[in-house]
């Protein structure tokens, strides 16, 4: 799994004030919370740069007053007018804690449905799951293979090996829907047919 290093300087001032000038230097507020303890800390804007515009699942390893804490990204914060990042909130994780975090979908194989003249439709991209740190992984790979037209892959469907996944287990993740260049030709066939 991919690993983000961030070298951040600890911070103990807090309030709107500290915050606004750390931000005017080109620092991102930042706190890492799970762990023994709360850290308050903060890094460049560039620092998170790998970290937050990906749709990758990335652990961050945060070095703060020479101490290393390995975290999942929990929230992001974004400036209203600038569109910049404001504030970034960190999960560290802990060997025996169970943690909540969002894995992407890998879609591996090609459907049935889609050799057959289908369109694969993508409907969800990620899955909530609760699982131990050892267990997380960059994505949990889904075989579409056997997904004939007008299918569907549900969440059900989805084998997440030491996760429990958290997401409605009916939710369609991925169907294979008639192009219209294929209902064409099927009208045309029973209209042929009928004659």
């Amino acid at each position: 799994m991919k690993v983000v290093k961030i070298e951040g300087n600890s911070r103990s001032e807090h309030g709107k004030t500290a915050t606004r000038r750390l931000r005017s230097e080109g620092q991102v507020p930042a706190v890492i919370y799970g762990g023994k303890e709360t850290v308050h800390f903060s890094a460049p804007q560039l620092a998170f740069r790998p970290l937050v515009y990906t749709p990758d699942f990335q652990l961050a390893e945060v070095s703060v007053n020479g101490n290393t804490h390995t975290c999942i990204m929990k929230d992001l914060q974004f400036d209203v007018l600038t569109d910049e990042l404001s504030h970034v909130d960190l999960l560290e994780l802990v060997d025996d804690k169970k943690i909540i975090a969002n894995l992407p979908l890998k879609f591996v194989g090609q459907p049935a449905g889609v050799k057959a003249g289908g369109r694969l439709e993508v409907k969800v991209k990620s899955l909530k799951v609760r699982t131990l740190p050892k267990f997380l992984r960059e994505n949990i790979e889904v075989n579409i293979d056997s997904l004939e037209l007008n299918g569907n892959v549900r969440v059900q469907d989805v084998a997440a090996d030491n996760m429990e996944i958290m997401n409605s287990p009916r939710i369609p993740i991925a169907s294979v829907v008639m192009t219209r260049a294929l209902k064409q030709a099927e009208n045309e066939d029973a209209k042929a047919g009928k004659k």
